[in-house]
């Protein structure tokens, strides 16, 4: 990789991918805990999340829980291999800085 993935680059969504990369395979997580692991706005990271599903590195679903909505999110197959790459990105640079 020549460059870092645009996607993931962007702060806020660094913060989500790493986030999101924590929890185990299949894991999900509510957008409100998301929200306050990532200190960002509701918009803002609502704005993200639309993002990062258009791209296919998360998976959102939706559904209620005793007739309120609920918000759970987690990394996609591709999400993951893209994260693990953007950290291959950086350990080279680290590696190359080293040398």
């Amino acid at each position: 990789m020549e460059q870092p993935d645009p996607l993931i680059h962007q702060p806020v969504r660094l913060k989500i991918m790493a986030a999101l990369k924590a929890l185990p395979v299949g894991e999900l997580i509510e957008f409100v805990r998301l929200k306050a692991i990532v200190a960002a706005t509701e918009g803002n990271l609502g704005a993200h999340i639309t993002t990062l599903e258009d791209a296919g590195y998360v998976v959102v679903e939706k559904d209620f829980v005793a007739k309120r909505p609920r918000t759970r999110m987690m990394l996609s197959k591709q999400g993951r291999r893209a994260y693990d790459d953007y950290l291959d990105y950086l350990r080279e640079i680290i590696a190359l800085s080293e040398s």
